[in-house]
């Protein structure tokens, strides 16, 4: 379809660097939900007693680093790509909410399926139904947005450490009794997903309702990131080229100062040497000082990508942002295929140093595949349909007299 002149100059560059962001996400996506779909004792705070000490280490690491932060850092990007949702929908002169309510019936329709097929720890859905709540508070000012979010974090922060403080009442006897519980159903568990395919999908769908369970503890951290993303974008900081070098120090610094001491400590309660009492407590401390540190990754790596090397690292990491929902699918059907009765069912029977190690490959694989894919496509293959469900005509196909000339994020 020829594309005007005036359809150029309207056309939404698009944010390399929120590109980039997306494609470091990524990566602590993938070795969270790894370990997750490797086995049942991964990250979940219940001792694996064939563990080796390079394992406890590993998963250790991963719970400081990782766990907790990546998510929220995704969840600051659809916050913030929502503003740009808006501001394309407003240039082509249409009217936002119908577009945005069927982007969020199609994420949902994929996260549905991904939930049941691949693995029942989406985050999809939970996006799709939580970013209603944007499209509700679409015109609200940058600063009421921030200040929404510094409520709903404080409230939900508040509530999840009286739960865990809560949890202290219990004996370290009373709390292993109830992990002694929780492991009698992994020879089932274990015994579904090295089943065939029916006996996957039953043992997905067995274990939504607990999936679900975690939406209301981590819902809250997603909407205050959400409503940080749309502030931003609302001031179109990513795209502001004016020098914000002081304020990205500040927040970097202030962010590790807050968030790993709470990191360390969930790892120490849930993958290390304290007891089992300490789990609850620790992993409610890690996730309210998650949002933290990932301030401080996403102000240290624009600060990063400032530098010569960083630009040659953001243009490896871009690619894989441009189709991000195309490499997170697809990293859940590479890992059912070596996990589960679909493929190689290796479930439960490797360590998470060796599941580590192969996530770090699939990513480089992944960084790799859509550097090539997207020197030759517009779209990922699952944005391109994403898109589609969005505009309700194929991308690229005027929209009465208006054509489309850009990549909206």
């Amino acid at each position: 379809m020829a594309v005007t002149a005036s359809q150029v100059q309207r056309a939404q560059p698009r944010i390399s660097e929120l590109d980039a962001l997306r494609g470091f996400a990524l990566l602590g996506i993938l070795l969270v939900n790894a370990l997750m779909m490797a086995g049942p004792y991964a990250l979940g705070g219940i001792d694996d007693p064939d563990a080796s000490l390079v394992d406890r280490t590993v998963e250790g690491v991963v719970q400081t680093f990782v766990v907790g932060k990546f998510y929220l850092m995704f969840s600051f990007l659809f916050g913030y790509s929502f503003s740009l949702q808006l501001t394309s929908a407003d240039r082509d002169g249409e009217r936002p909410v119908p577009r945005l309510l069927r982007r969020s019936l199609g994420l949902f329709a994929l996260g549905a399926l991904h939930a049941v097929l691949l693995f029942s720890g989406d985050i999809l859905m939970t996006y799709a139904v939580l970013g209603l709540i944007l499209i509700a508070v679409r015109g609200c000012s940058p600063q009421a947005a921030l200040l929404a979010a510094k409520i709903v974090y404080g409230c939900v922060g508040g509530l999840l450490l009286l739960v865990g403080l809560a949890s202290l009442f219990l004996s370290d006897a009373e709390a292993a009794d109830l992990d002694a519980e929780l492991a009698a159903g992994f020879p089932d568990l274990i015994a579904g997903y090295r089943g065939d395919a029916a006996a996957v999908v039953r043992a997905n769908l067995d274990q939504l309702p607990e999936a679900l369970l975690a939406v209301p503890v981590m819902g809250g951290l997603v909407v205050a990131a959400f409503l940080v993303g749309l502030r931003c974008g609302k001031v179109h900081f990513l795209g502001d080229r004016a020098d914000h070098g002081a304020r990205l120090r500040r927040v970097c610094l202030l962010g590790v100062a807050a968030g790993l001491p709470g990191s360390v400590f969930m790892a120490l309660a849930t993958s290390g040497p304290l007891g089992p009492r300490w789990a609850v407590l620790g992993q409610m401390v890690g996730t309210v000082t998650a949002p933290a540190l990932t301030a401080a990754y996403v102000c240290g790596m624009l600060l990063f990508m400032r530098t010569a090397r960083g630009a040659r690292v953001m243009t490896v990491l871009a690619p894989a942002g441009r189709m991000a929902l195309t490499n997170y699918l697809s990293q859940s059907l590479v890992m059912a295929l070596v996990f589960t009765g679909y493929g190689l069912a290796r479930y439960g029977r490797l360590g998470p140093a060796v599941v580590v190690l192969g996530a770090l490959v699939l990513y480089g694989a992944q960084l790799a595949l859509s550097a090539r894919l997207m020197a030759r496509f517009r779209y990922g293959p699952v944005e391109w349909l994403l898109r589609t469900v969005t505009l309700a005509r194929l991308p690229g196909a005027p929209a009465g007299d208006r054509g489309r000339a850009d990549d909206a994020h």
